[in-house]
């Protein structure tokens, strides 16, 4: 099929893969700049990214919530916060990359870690409420969803003695 002739849902797919691409490239690079400078270093940077905002808006849920989360980094937790971002970056570029060349197994794979991811983010949205991870675990289901609905179509143009596209 033609890139003129995708449906809206092919497009979508491909656009919310790119996404969850570009996701997890930001990760990687979140994981390295954690890894990379001291944990004091890394509330000193948020703090400072942060004082335009919360002097505009003290109450501001993201800056706040950001600030708050570099300042337990003080505490420890550098290497593993850099773990947790590596890990699911590198896993969400390699299965990103594997899906827009269509390998059959990424789908499969693609949808068990998102399933994973969301499990995660409703434990998380249980204990304490953020618009955020709730747009985001919203986000998930929908990329799981056209996942399934790809992953599908790729199975029938294979097994109709194509390969898939």
């Amino acid at each position: 099929m033609c890139p003129k002739q995708r449906s809206l849902l092919d497009r979508s797919f491909r656009v919310s893969v790119t996404l969850k691409g570009i996701d997890g490239i930001l990760e990687i690079i979140g994981g390295l700049i954690v890894l990379w400078i001291s944990p004091s270093g890394v509330n000193h940077l948020f703090a400072l990214l942060m004082e335009h905002e919360l002097s505009e808006d003290p109450h501001d849920f993201i800056a706040a919530h950001l600030l708050n989360t570099s300042r337990s980094l003080t505490h420890g937790g550098n290497i593993l916060a850099s773990l947790y971002f590596l890990s699911h970056g590198l896993a969400k570029v390699v299965l990103v990359v594997a899906l827009l060349f269509n390998k059959l197994w990424a789908y499969p794979a693609m949808i068990s870690l998102l399933t994973l991811f969301i499990a995660y983010q409703l434990y998380r949205i249980s204990y304490s409420y953020s618009l955020g991870l709730i747009l985001l675990t919203v986000f998930d289901v929908f990329v799981i969803w056209l996942t399934w609905r790809e992953y599908k179509k790729q199975k029938i143009a294979l097994v109709k003695g194509g390969k898939p596209r």
